[in-house]
């Protein structure tokens, strides 16, 4: 679809980008006694469904009124599949977890793949990984005899995890399109420098890392690899050299601290979307809007179920995008 053939869909979501919440809405929510009250906020700004009464509920609608929505205004949902491989490979380690353990898991498998979790499933089962798309085909045998053989679940999440990784990568830079890229690169370097972090801290060798560690653009794996051989300072050291420079402060403050700015830096990146006014890629800012807005949501109120402080929630709230 050419880029003006997205002028309607983008029409349509400059009018959604009106109710999605600003940093007002959040001070309502976190000025909000207790999780009750949230849940009533949240139904008065038009969340969930009539009938829903938990959170959990009232979160999987929003996310599925946002796939909805897309499926609406976008004709080939393939173009977004960037967002949803990671979906994918999140089921096939649930699935291949489920064999293992010869357990039906209900409640594990994430909704809005590209492909049905009962495909993934049906895969394992049978042993019969040639009917999984390419990309997951080597990383489902070797997860999967990994486990059957060793019973190292780590290790076959790992060898899945990074094979999600490189597909998030590969398939963002073949869209050719700019924000899908910048996003499947944050995505890797991100996770790679989160591997890092927790390899260093847990003693892993360099075999581990090499297995672990995606390669991307923006960081050089095997100078963090020897960072991370050379303790926490030296991976600061590194990373004080990249564009990644500001992670040091959030990764020395907490781990939560991290995610917020490694969630923060994607919606940094695609804010400028809102002053686009066509091609599919405001339709994608979006959907990476709403998933921040979601998880944000489902921050404060986890924080007020358990009634932590909160000065403690705030501190792990994402920057909106309106």
């Amino acid at each position: 679809m050419a880029d003006n053939q997205y002028l309607y869909a983008v029409a349509r979501i400059r009018t959604k980008e009106n109710s999605l919440l600003d940093k007002s809405d959040l001070d309502q929510l976190m000025n909000c006694k207790n999780e009750a009250s949230c849940l009533r906020l949240l139904a008065d700004k038009g969340w969930g469904r009539t009938g829903d009464e938990n959170a959990d509920q009232i979160l999987i609608v929003e996310q599925d009124k946002t796939w909805s929505l897309i499926t609406e205004l976008v004709e080939d949902m393939s173009v977004f599949n960037t967002f949803l491989y990671g979906n994918d490979f999140h089921n096939l380690k649930a699935a291949i977890k489920q064999v293992y353990t010869n357990t039906d898991f209900e409640d594990i498998y994430i909704n809005h793949g590209t492909m049905k979790s009962e495909e993934i499933i049906k895969a394992v089962k049978e042993h019969n990984f040639n009917s999984l798309p390419e990309h997951m085909q080597g990383s489902a045998e070797e997860a999967y005899q990994v486990l059957m053989h060793t019973g190292d679940s780590g290790l076959s999440d790992v060898i899945i995890d990074k094979a999600a990784l490189e597909t998030i990568l590969q398939k963002g830079k073949a869209t050719n399109n700019e924000l899908f890229a910048k996003y499947a690169e944050l995505k890797v370097a991100v996770a790679d420098i989160n591997v890092a972090i927790r390899s260093c801290r847990t003693h892993k060798d360099r075999t581990f890392m090499e297995r672990a560690i995606a390669s991307c653009d923006s960081l050089n794996k095997s100078d963090l690899i020897e960072a991370a051989q050379n303790g926490v300072e030296a991976i600061y050291g590194y990373l004080s050299t990249t564009v990644y420079e500001d992670a040091v402060a959030a990764i020395k403050e907490s781990s939560s601290a991290f995610e917020r700015w490694s969630d923060n830096l994607i919606i940094r990146h695609i804010r400028p979307q809102l002053y686009n006014p066509f091609s599919i890629s405001p339709l994608a800012a979006y959907i990476i809007a709403r998933e921040n807005e979601i998880k944000t949501v489902r921050i404060v109120l986890s924080g007020k179920r358990n009634e932590i402080p909160d000065k403690s929630i705030r501190e792990r709230l994402r920057e909106m995008y309106v």
